[in-house]
């Protein structure tokens, strides 16, 4: 579900969260949702993400960025404006992405002592 805890991240840093909801059709959707993980984890100013689908329904994913100048990076990357259009064609009912800049963060384990 994700590749490193949010609360690593020292503020201010951006946060693209895209919500989404699924078509039927999975032709090549994991495949490419794979190459992405693999193209955005060498983006310049890439901090990690978090993911998480409910069967038959919405989707969330929260990728974290540096900058505002890394998210356009990987916006205007190739592969992934390629991957868009293909989503919107075939893969999304809708989707929603929304920006915005952390300016603060914590977290708390059970039992971590926090």
């Amino acid at each position: 579900m994700t590749n490193t805890p949010v609360a690593a991240y020292e503020p201010p840093y951006y946060a693209a969260i895209f919500t989404s909801v699924r078509t039927e059709q999975d032709s090549g959707y994991a495949e490419t949702g794979e190459r992405m993980q693999e193209l955005v984890q060498d983006m310049p100013g890439f901090l990690g993400y978090e993911s998480a689908r409910v069967p038959g329904g919405i989707g969330i994913t929260v990728a974290y960025f540096r900058d505002e100048a890394s998210i356009r990076g990987w916006r205007l990357h190739a592969e992934h404006a390629a991957a868009k259009e293909r989503g919107r064609a075939e893969w999304y009912e809708r989707y929603t992405l929304h920006i915005a800049k952390v300016e603060h963060s914590h977290e708390w384990v059970a039992g971590g002592g926090r």
